[in-house]
């Protein structure tokens, strides 16, 4: 399976996904300082502790690789279906299931390491720019990151999971704006952020949206024997 994972991450030429990746940081560390700067401007916070820091920056980077795992999708399962290069992939003397299998985990391990460093690099950066240039009126220090990494973590497998649920959506038809739409949407559900209530923290929905994208995921690779791929 790890060698199948290898040669998938070879032919999928992953190198726009890590410039994507690269850059969503930067103007996501820059929404950040933009919106405490305005907030600061006209006395208006609705983010008063560091932990709605990390909330609000948890709620961008999830919301932003929910869709980059849905292109994902959309390139090495949909795109291979609609052009029936799956076929080729089929046609080698490994089992149908390993094949779809390494794909899925490939893109749920890549949005796993991506929401992780990505929730890390933009608090850092953040904190940085406000030590010398102060925008956030309170406290932000590595020890307060830390204590909020099993939180990062454990929101990162969630956010996982349920970023296999355009799937479901994308293989209905092998269609790719269904694979990114569908994403939209289950950010608009699992990501809104709100500092009285937000539904990015309602832990019961975060692990049933996972456990949605799990199932749907090993349906996929159970019934692939099943499927002409055509």
């Amino acid at each position: 399976m790890l060698q199948l994972i290898k040669l998938e991450i070879k032919k999928s030429n992953l190198g726009w996904y890590i410039r994507g990746a690269f850059i969503a940081n930067i103007i996501m560390t820059v929404i950040m300082c933009f919106v405490m700067f305005m907030a600061q401007q006209e006395g208006d916070l609705p983010i008063s502790t560091y932990q709605d820091v990390y909330l609000f920056i948890g709620a961008m980077v999830r919301s932003t690789f929910i869709v980059f795992a849905s292109v994902l999708i959309a390139k090495v399962v949909i795109e291979e279906y609609k052009s029936k290069t799956i076929l080729i992939l089929f046609s080698y003397p490994v089992s149908r299931k390993k094949i779809i299998a390494s794909k899925l985990m490939l893109i749920a391990l890549l949005t796993f390491i991506t929401m992780m460093l990505s929730n890390v690099i933009v608090a850092a950066l953040l904190s940085i720019i406000n030590t010398y240039f102060p925008i956030v009126p309170f406290e932000m220090t590595g020890n307060q990151l830390i204590g909020e990494v099993t939180n990062i973590v454990l929101f990162a497998i969630a956010s996982a999971g349920m970023s296999l649920i355009p799937l479901y959506f994308g293989m209905r038809n092998h269609s790719v704006p269904a694979t990114i739409g569908s994403s939209l949407i289950i950010v608009a559900i699992a990501c809104s952020y709100n500092p009285a209530f937000s539904l990015i923290t309602f832990i019961p929905l975060q692990l049933g949206l996972a456990g949605v994208g799990a199932a749907i995921a090993y349906l996929a690779i159970r019934n692939i024997e099943k499927e002409d791929a055509i």
